[in-house]
């Protein structure tokens, strides 16, 4: 599973190659909508920047007060957008999104097996990986093989839960919290979350200090 090493590859900088045909059409259905006063390119673009600025500290905020607030943890379950909303992150009304807890009896990992869908408001952007055909295909069928590949041993006797993401349907996995993080504010809490346990990849645990 190539996901801990760069994947950094030469991007060619030659202008002079032709745009691809799908970034002309793009083009002409903004300049449609631009003309109607339906939606602008500023917006299109504000749009896209407030996504790409996202990044999994959004996520870390939910998961810490789900840990420590009960009747917030009731409120992330039953509506994720709201509960978001709650400590200040902006949530679209669509796609739905929706928490998955990892107990000591279930453990849940997502994956999007058409294409890379993906919670990008709580998350940011999709790390590599999680995009790759690899991942996508084999998490599937040995999803036990593919998160040892993370580090992540689950017990045969622990229900390992694949979950399929959608263009409908998005989802947070809810890790299980750190033995030893009792006592811990909410600000703690969150600096112990990673964006590859909110995937479902990885458990956390409290740093040995």
């Amino acid at each position: 599973m190539p996901h801990d090493h760069p994947h950094d590859h030469p991007v060619s900088r030659d202008h002079s190659e032709p745009r691809p045909a799908f970034a002309a059409l793009l083009d002409q259905v903004l300049k449609v909508l631009d003309d109607k006063d339906i939606l602008t390119t500023a917006q299109v673009t504000a749009q896209i920047e407030d996504m790409d600025g996202r990044t999994p500290t959004e996520g870390a905020k939910i998961i810490a007060r789900c840990w420590d607030d009960p009747d917030y943890l009731d409120l992330a379950r039953t509506d994720l957008q709201a509960a978001a909303g709650q400590v200040g992150i902006a949530m679209p009304a669509y796609p739905k999104f929706v928490l998955l807890d990892n107990t000591g009896d279930v453990h849940h990992v997502v994956v999007c097996t058409l294409c890379s869908c993906y919670p990008r408001p709580i998350l940011g952007p999709p790390p590599v990986w999680y995009k790759s055909r690899n991942y996508r295909a084999r998490v599937v069928v040995e999803p036990r093989d593919v998160l040892a590949e993370f580090g992540t041993t689950v017990p045969q006797d622990k229900k390992l839960q694949v979950v399929d993401s959608t263009a409908d349907c998005r989802y947070l996995v809810l890790p299980e919290r750190p033995a030893g993080s009792d006592g811990m504010t909410q600000e703690q809490l969150a600096g112990l979350v990673t964006r590859d346990s909110m995937i479902g990849v990885t458990r956390l645990n409290v740093p040995v200090t």
